[in-house]
């Protein structure tokens, strides 16, 4: 039996409704649907109000773009990033989505992707479709890290501090819960730090502030990326270490560069109008 412990053991089901031992009705799935419901919702407003340059009814044409870019670019860059072997182990691996395994930082290039071929197919400002896009991102980011918890995965790193967690699927097979050390949910700071936080911290920039076109992009490029490097030193490290960094550390790196890019040319452009 079991020796009581004074903290939480994690065991929320990753299923609403299940039909078998692996159907049903996901939190996860739940997540991204919520997402993008919630993001087109917006931005259908955006283009209802004139402050996005596209007509409503193309709201539709450039959720489906972003859906694909999320899930295409989320799913290859999990196997770039973190497992490239297995794409050339097994290929397939790519397909089975329902086995798990997304990258924000691939997700947020096959949305930028996206957004260029939308942007140039309907002949409109790509800093502009970009700036009410990204405003909108972060929503998606806390709800799929709020899933991520539920689902009992990407937990954080070994802590004594009283809110922490003891995941069962972090011990060793066959261990007690007595054996198994709490852990930082970590995926709750993200959903916190990464998600909410910065989802009102952009929308009150879109829709209150006069920004010029790519500023809020590289804004949010930039307080992600440090978002994500703090959360990161919470979270168990989930593949090999990148010259002493995370992976997803290091990957921000990049995401600070691309950023200030972003908000100098933004600033050149005010300049020159």
């Amino acid at each position: 039996m079991d020796q009581p412990t004074s903290h939480w053991v994690h065991d929320l089901s990753p299923f609403l409704v299940q039909f078998s031992d692996t159907l049903g009705i996901r939190y996860y799935g739940l997540a991204y649907l919520l997402g993008f419901g919630l993001g087109g919702w917006i931005l259908f407003n955006a283009a209802k109000r004139r402050r996005l340059d596209l007509a409503p009814p193309a709201v539709a044409d450039l959720m489906t773009a972003l859906v694909i870019g999320v899930i295409v670019g989320g799913r290859l860059g999990y196997f770039v990033f973190y497992e490239p072997m297995t794409i050339v182990r097994d290929p397939l691996q790519l397909l089975k989505v329902w086995e798990g395994g997304m990258a924000s930082h691939g997700g947020f290039i096959g949305v930028g992707v996206a957004m260029a071929w939308f942007a140039r197919k309907h002949n409109t400002s790509f800093r502009g479709l970009a700036d009410a896009t990204i405003a909108v991102a972060p929503l998606g980011v806390g709800l799929g890290r709020t899933a991520n918890f539920i689902n009992g995965e990407l937990w954080g790193r070994v802590t004594d501090v009283s809110w922490g967690v003891i995941f069962p699927a972090s011990g060793r097979a066959g261990a007690s819960l007595a054996e198994i050390a709490p852990r930082h949910p970590s995926q709750i700071y993200a959903a916190a730090l990464e998600g909410f936080l910065l989802f009102g911290y952009l929308q009150w920039r879109y829709w209150r502030t006069d920004a010029q076109p790519g500023r809020i992009t590289g804004e949010f490029l930039i307080i992600y990326a440090i978002a994500r490097m703090i959360t990161e030193m919470f979270r168990e490290p989930d593949a090999e270490l990148i010259f002493g960094l995370t992976r997803g550390s290091f990957y921000s790196i990049f995401m600070i560069v691309a950023g200030l890019i972003m908000i100098k040319r933004s600033n050149a452009l005010r300049k020159t109008s």
